[in-house]
């Protein structure tokens, strides 16, 4: 599968350094939207939906990323069940051509048309397990945010 650089927009908004954001940067890169709008629901989500523990930079539960897709229109297809082993992976032609929030182990990671974008190549060769992924539903905009942020 074809693997190109993309920080979702963090270096342009001002952060630096190297960070555990790869919810953030996934959602920034499939639903278009900016990254500090992305980092900051998230981290607002958290303080205000009792997501404790939850953290834009550091890690973000699966409920409030859960949330947070389904209210933008985002639907969820699981690829793996319990007992079934794996039979998707990030491998060219395994997964649809579309934008995508894919889940692997431990990360969540933007494949748009067939090419993961993200900040390293998480394929692992093309054996990287897929337990899922969002995608929007049809005639969804990518770039709405039903939320206004606060102040």
């Amino acid at each position: 599968m074809r693997y190109v650089y993309n920080d979702g927009g963090r270096a342009a908004a001002g952060y630096k350094g190297s960070t555990g954001d790869c919810v953030t940067r996934a959602l920034a890169i499939a639903t278009g939207q900016p990254y500090s709008d992305v980092r900051n629901r998230i981290n607002h989500l958290a303080d205000n939906e009792h997501f404790d523990g939850s953290d834009a930079d550091s890690g973000v539960h699966k409920a409030l990323y859960k949330d947070y897709l389904t209210t933008l229109g985002w639907t969820w297809t699981p690829t793996m069940g319990i007992g079934t082993g794996c039979t998707v992976h990030l491998h060219d032609g395994e997964l649809p051509m579309d934008r995508l929030i894919v889940k692997v182990s431990r990360h969540l990671v933007a494949v748009i048309d067939g090419v993961i974008n993200d900040t390293h190549n998480c394929s692992r060769k093309g054996t990287r397990c897929v337990y899922g992924y969002w995608r929007r539903a049809i005639n969804e905009s990518s770039s709405n945010n039903p939320w206004p942020l606060p102040g």
